[in-house]
């Protein structure tokens, strides 16, 4: 008895501790109202994962596409209603952001374990985390206790999220609208250590980088020529290349050693090596040492999903992630 009401104040100290803070979010969000919410969202997560290695990234993305835009509040899973139209028709987010159908089956299970108590925006902030370690990357503890929009925002989609073609300035300014700087801007780009990208992305390096009908001078031509098979001048726009040809499913610093050998492959990427001093010597930094890299991706991480958080009485737990509660 004495354990527990122990175990029951610390509870509240970090509570109260959190709201102190103004940030609301702690991993121990859940400990007493949904104590298994953690291993439940890892299992399906693994399983998902086990079954195609590519919906780590997918799952990874998913996050980061959702803060980006009014915040880490899951509008990235609501679908067209009547009054919601949904930002998986953005620009970043049409026939590419996908993962959804894992969300839905993570939110599921949890609804028969705690109903109504763990939200759809905590759910990706885990299978984020949970992603990242099964593909061999760093592991860090997840402030919860994020609540789910009651709306959806396209033009936020299609403004606030970095894209493959946008120029160094434009993307540090995205990154740095939402309180993140520019050792983020260089880490968690090291996401791309996995996962995918249409050819529609980088085509242009290719072919007519800069209007000028030659290809990009920052990508290794025997690397563009290989590339140039699969991703022609028109067509294949959806035709998939890896991000990082080296180790593609293993989230290592591989990244970085191939922005060095000019082969990041898209352009958003490249230029960390060859725009900015700065960016240079954290990319020199990452490919030199794996441990620095993995500490601050962990870092960043947790300040990208403390972005704009809906908490308290604000917003709602969604039933279902992809609509709001009737």
């Amino acid at each position: 008895m004495a354990r527990s009401s122990i175990t029951m104040l610390m509870f509240l100290i970090i509570s109260i501790l959190a709201i102190a803070n103004g940030s609301y979010l702690y991993p121990q969000f859940y400990d007493h109202s949904c104590p298994q919410a953690k291993d439940i969202v890892q299992s399906v997560v693994g399983k998902a994962v086990a079954k195609e290695a590519r919906m780590a990234a997918s799952l990874l993305r998913l996050h980061f596409h959702d803060c980006f835009v009014k915040g880490c509040d899951a509008s990235i899973l609501l679908d067209n209603s009547g009054s919601i139209i949904s930002e998986k028709g953005s620009v970043p987010n049409r026939n590419s952001a996908r993962g959804f159908e894992v969300i839905d089956q993570i939110k599921a299970a949890l609804e028969k374990a705690c109903p109504q108590t763990v939200s759809c925006a905590d759910i990706m902030a885990l299978a984020a985390r949970d992603s990242t370690v099964l593909t061999g990357g760093p592991s860090w503890e997840v402030p919860l206790g994020r609540r789910d929009s009651l709306g959806a925002s396209l033009s936020g989609s299609n403004q606030n999220i970095p894209a493959p073609n946008n120029t160094f300035q434009t993307i540090l300014t995205k990154f740095k609208l939402k309180g993140l700087d520019i050792v983020d801007f260089v880490a968690l780009s090291g996401s791309h250590t996995i996962g995918n990208a249409r050819c529609t992305s980088f085509r242009q390096r290719l072919y007519n980088n800069t209007g000028n009908g030659r290809p990009d001078i920052s990508l290794d031509q025997s690397y563009a020529a290989k590339l140039r098979q699969n991703c022609p001048r028109s067509g294949g726009d959806q035709n998939l290349f890896f991000l990082d040809p080296v180790s593609p499913t293993k989230f290592d610093n591989n990244y970085y050693k191939n922005l060095i050998a000019k082969k990041g492959l898209l352009s958003s990427d490249e230029i960390l090596f060859t725009q900015n001093q700065q960016t240079m010597e954290f990319v020199k930094q990452y490919a030199a040492n794996q441990e620095l890299f993995f500490q601050q991706f962990a870092k960043s991480m947790v300040k990208m999903g403390n972005i704009a958080p809906l908490t308290g009485k604000s917003g709602q737990i969604r039933k279902i992630c992809r609509k709001i509660n009737s």
